[in-house]
């Protein structure tokens, strides 16, 4: 048996955006009916990782996981915040020209568009735009605190994303 599902995800500007997935996860796997099987998430966006973690208790002033505020710092470090043209050799001049021919809503034609070479990289280092789960006896294998997490590295402006859920068993 196969089964195809989405989540939409709208995040946030000004700051990486996380999104704790498990519950839409769990809920997928059950109404799915498959027994026996692997459950596989990935999404389009380039700018975008998964990761699996412990369910962290702490926050912010602004709802952000204690784990997460460390996971930008120590991203920071590696890959800091695109703030002008010229500071990574990406873009280039071919991509800005590329990106500034686009006639998609989802991507203004406009240069500062593409000042989003940190999240490209962030992406790359942290993590894996997919993520495959076991579903066993009709329950998703994470254990009690598990939790599944989709960051959005683009600060830019806010926008909605999709992830592709496909699940396969009997």
């Amino acid at each position: 048996m196969i089964k195809h599902d989405t989540i939409k995800l709208h995040t946030i500007e000004g700051r990486a955006s996380y999104h704790d997935l498990r519950d839409d996860l769990v809920r997928m796997a059950l109404e799915s009916g498959v027994i026996d099987g692997v459950m596989t998430i990935t999404t389009p966006h380039t700018t975008c990782s998964f990761f699996y973690e412990e369910t962290m208790h702490d926050v912010n002033y602004f709802g952000d996981d204690f784990l997460h505020v460390d996971i930008n710092e120590a991203m920071e470090k590696v890959a800091p915040i695109m703030t002008t043209e010229g500071q990574y050799h990406s873009p280039g001049p071919e991509h800005i020209a590329f990106g500034t021919s686009l006639s998609d809503p989802n991507y203004p034609a406009e240069k500062w568009v593409m000042l989003n070479t940190d999240a490209h990289l962030k992406a790359s280092i942290y993590g894996t735009n997919s993520q495959s789960l076991i579903l066993k006896n009709g329950e998703l294998q994470i254990g009690s605190l598990g939790r599944v997490y989709f960051v959005d590295w683009d600060r830019l402006r806010e926008r909605e994303r999709l992830i592709n859920v496909v699940i396969m068993g009997e």
